[in-house]
């Protein structure tokens, strides 16, 4: 991995950690341990973004979460989220989102949020790996109420690079936008009878309550799942660097987990689950299981 890569990613790193701050080119040229113009430049050739593009993008998104789920002023959020002005917020949160704060409070509804990739972690692969050392995998039974799943399709894709590849990354942002039953979106692997012709295994969506109502984004449809028990394997957390592994060890564990000690079978009529890998909280699936 280039040494460009990492500072980019300290700069990505900072603007996070300091999203409410005044951040300047020049606080972000000490992390990246380059000149500012060089920084700039790197920024720019990595993320497709300018810093200033890339801020404002990632201040607008979260914002609107902050809008869609607390009770708080437009005022409180624009200046919590570094604008100056109410006005100069409303303005940019129109031209981001094509509606203005007012409205999206009043009716909150599926928008494209800004999703804020990692430079990092873009061009690493799940692999086969050895495993140095043996880590624990939780196994815990867990309950999914009956719901609905807002989902985009794909074509052919059977994990998550395939089905990037096919249906582009943006997905993730939409599927953000809208309220979760459980507050975040899913990957999903479906059996065949949730799958139409010419349409992928793996798709990405977000579980929503069983009444739901609201407009589908274009380009996606809803779909209705029953309740169901799962088994929630969890690992250990990890370094985000190191993802793929840490996903390789709960599906090793999953491989060799036989249902039958808890009076159980796999039930291949409902989807599996994953959940976003995120390295404080260790890697996530949910196999669907039904008593024996």
């Amino acid at each position: 991995m280039t040494e460009q890569i990492l500072a980019v990613q300290r700069m990505q790193d900072y603007i996070e950690q300091h999203l409410s701050e005044n951040i300047t080119l020049a606080k972000l040229s000490e992390v990246s341990l380059y000149s500012p113009w060089y920084s700039y430049r790197l920024f720019k050739e990595y993320t497709n973004l300018t810093p200033a593009d890339y801020i404002r993008r990632l201040r607008l998104s979260r914002s609107a979460l902050r809008l869609r789920d607390e009770k708080c002023r437009i005022l409180d959020v624009a200046l919590d989220m570094g604008f100056g002005s109410v006005d100069g917020y409303q303005r940019a949160f129109f031209r981001e989102f094509g509606c203005n704060p007012r409205e999206y409070t009043a009716k909150p509804g599926p928008l494209l949020l800004f999703i804020p990739y990692g430079v990092k972690y873009r061009n690493l692969r799940k692999e086969p790996e050895d495993m140095e050392s043996v880590k624990s995998v939780f196994v815990q039974m867990t309950e999914r109420p009956a719901r609905k799943v807002i989902l985009k399709r794909g074509k052919d894709a059977e994990d998550y690079f395939q089905y990037c590849g096919e249906v582009g990354c943006d997905v993730w942002g939409i599927l953000t936008s809208i309220k979760s039953i459980s507050g975040e979106p899913v990957c999903l692997w479906l059996p065949d009878a949730y799958r139409t012709p010419g349409t992928s295994k793996y798709v990405q969506g977000v579980e929503v309550a069983a009444d739901f109502q609201e407009p589908v984004p274009e380009g996606f449809e809803c779909i209705d799942l029953p309740a169901a028990k799962y088994l929630m394997f969890r690992g250990e957390p990890f370094e985000e660097e190191g993802y793929c592994q840490a996903i390789t060890e709960v599906q090793q564990a999953i491989e060799k987990y036989d249902p039958e000690v808890i009076g159980c079978c796999w039930d291949k009529e409902n989807p599996r689950i994953q959940l976003e890998p995120v390295g404080h909280r260790g890697y996530i699936e949910l196999l669907p299981v039904k008593e024996i």
